[in-house]
């Protein structure tokens, strides 16, 4: 593990959701300095105006960005266009945290210099993440279900189709202007979109669990929702079991994340937002189902989207990459 008493840190996307939250969670980080930042719509902008209280010099526009005059480039730039920075931070020889989904699951033409890039859950790699150079933080969505379902996969208890209905705060979508994310278009609604397994999460998620199933994950189904809210997720998954379980079956969860640090299991009730948001926090609850055939479970899991999602899970990364305690800057 690598020892770094302060390192610099440059963040590409500064001005969305993600890259504000990455600001202010750096802005209190002992360690970490922000050498620069950009944003195409608000260069010029202060770092303080973006995030109130944060140090470092105005935004800058991304090609306006030195690089090599930092330690560890994080971009939150969107999907599809974060790749060609992470491929340029990686030649000029600077650790990189890509927050999009370009690096997350590596396909036949992936090439050499993306297939490095280490699978950003702590929770599953936290060793690798730590000698690693490039680092794909995955996606908010994945982060909870993989999480929630970690226990079952390991033991080969869930069957399938194992069923992930999820619910997301509009932050999630990001913070372009978008008709259908209006506030006159989504209060007082609760909507379904990407239906029929169509989500690009699904990849990752797939990937993660055949890797915890030793290649034998069940089959899922997902399918996102849009909440009214500014900020969270609630994710209810249904998981049929191969065999009856003995005792309660919670004890899975408690046995393998008792040391974990962002992971609460939570007894008796199930999770609420209210557990999870503003924190880098994921609450899990789990339930048998009572009155059905076959043996099954209902496991919900809550994180803040922003948060353990993304900017917490990245800065969670960061003092693994560099040292630091894991928990810096985090609550």
């Amino acid at each position: 593990m690598n020892n770094y008493p302060n390192s610099r840190i440059g963040i590409l996307g500064a001005g969305g959701y993600a890259g504000r939250e990455l600001v202010r969670l750096l802005a209190h980080h002992p360690h970490a300095r922000i050498a620069w930042a950009t944003s195409e719509s608000e260069a010029g902008t202060a770092l303080d105006d973006l995030v109130p209280g944060a140090r470092g010099p105005a935004l800058v526009r991304a090609e306006d960005a030195a690089l090599d005059a930092c330690d560890c480039v994080v971009s939150c730039l969107p999907h599809g266009e974060s790749a060609r920075w992470m491929e340029r931070a990686r030649a000029a020889g600077v650790r990189a945290i890509d927050l999009s989904a370009d690096l997350r699951v590596p396909g036949a033409d992936t090439p050499d210099w993306a297939r490095e890039a280490v699978y950003g859950l702590p929770e599953l790699h936290r060793e690798r993440i730590a000698g690693a150079q490039l680092v794909a933080n995955p996606g908010c969505y994945p982060t909870a279900a993989i999480l929630a379902l970690a226990p079952l996969l390991r033991r080969g208890l869930a069957a399938g189709p194992v069923i992930v209905n999820a619910a997301s705060g509009v932050t999630g979508a990001g913070r372009s202007p978008k008709r259908e994310l209006l506030f006159a278009e989504v209060a007082e609604g609760f909507s379904a979109y990407a239906v029929g397994n169509v989500h690009r999460h699904l990849a990752e998620m797939r990937s993660q669990a055949a890797g915890l199933a030793g290649g034998r994950a069940p089959e899922l189904v997902f399918t996102p929702h849009l909440l009214p809210v500014r900020r969270g997720i609630l994710e209810t998954i249904y998981v049929p079991l191969k065999e009856p379980l003995l005792g309660e079956p919670i004890g899975m969860w408690m046995d393998d994340y008792a040391s974990e640090p962002f992971v609460r299991v939570v007894s008796g009730r199930m999770p609420s937002l209210a557990d999870a948001v503003g924190s880098n926090r994921v609450a899990i609850g789990v339930t048998a189902v009572k009155d059905v055939a076959a043996p099954m479970l209902i496991v919900v899991a809550a994180i803040d989207n922003l948060v353990k999602g993304a900017a917490g899970q990245a800065v969670q990364n960061l003092n693994l990459m560099f040292g630091w305690p894991e928990t810096e800057a985090l609550a």
